[in-house]
């Protein structure tokens, strides 16, 4: 093999993981149509951790190109917005009429806004934090919901189709609103920490994740989508107490 094929194998490589991940939400939509709502949940799942790997790999080989930030992005509307949109809907939602598709639609413009509007702002925005949910972590809350009432065997009574309902439509205006999510990319632990301890860390993690997938995974994706308003309400404390020590003086002694 010479230089030529090497790097174009090279470049191909990210590309791969990002073809993975758009079959992986393609599958899950099949599968959602075949009733199978836990292996498209699962499938979705497949596509959060393949979507995390494509990147990683894109700047361990030094190979990152606008054509695979493009085709991330179309991949991920697909396995992250219309993939678990679909799959509640089929799940659950069409239970309840018209609010059920309103829902999954919200969802996927959600997750469209949400990518668009990343891929404009990656720039300029701060990048230790997200702006609005991530849509791999707003699909983990959709698909871990259903994950979750399939393998716990939940009856599909109808206050579950609302409980579907509001945690689609939560997931949608959250991917778009302004409150600030960790993104995790400032920090430099892998610098700090020995290789030891990393997988020892990563054992523990799995083995956490293992004693019970759908409710472990679907309770973490529950606190990480909700402390994105807790940032927010804590930086809003902040400027709020400013603007009164700046405004409302203590009065002077009399």
């Amino acid at each position: 093999m010479n230089d030529l094929q090497r790097r174009r194998s090279v470049y191909l490589l990210p590309n791969a993981f990002t073809t993975a991940n758009l079959f992986a939400g393609f599958y899950a939509i099949v599968q959602a149509m075949n009733g199978q709502f836990e292996v498209a949940a699962i499938a979705i799942f497949a596509a959060m951790v393949l979507d995390a790997m494509d990147g990683r790999v894109a700047r361990m080989t030094n190979t990152q190109s606008s054509f695979g930030e493009q085709y991330d992005s179309m991949s991920d509307i697909v396995s992250f917005g219309v993939a678990p949109a679909l799959v509640m809907y089929e799940y659950l939602l069409q239970d309840i009429g018209r609010w059920g598709w309103i829902a999954a639609f919200i969802y996927v413009a959600g997750a469209a806004i949400r990518l668009a509007r990343f891929n404009t702002n990656i720039a300029v925005v701060d990048s230790r934090f997200f702006q609005g949910l991530p849509s791999p972590s707003a699909a983990a809350l959709v698909a871990g919901f259903v994950w979750l009432s399939v393998d716990n065997k939940i009856p599909n009574y109808e206050f579950q189709a609302w409980i579907a309902f509001a945690i689609t439509t939560y997931t949608g205006i959250t991917m778009v609103s302004n409150a600030p999510f960790f993104s995790g990319k400032s920090m430099t632990l892998e610098k700090k920490l020995s290789p030891a301890t990393i997988m020892l860390a990563v054992v523990l993690v799995f083995a956490v994740v293992s004693a019970d997938p759908p409710i472990v995974l679907f309770g973490l994706f529950v606190i990480y989508g909700l402390s994105g308003w807790g940032i927010w309400y804590v930086r809003w404390r902040k400027i709020r107490q400013r603007y009164d020590s700046r405004h409302n003086p203590d009065d002077p002694p009399v």
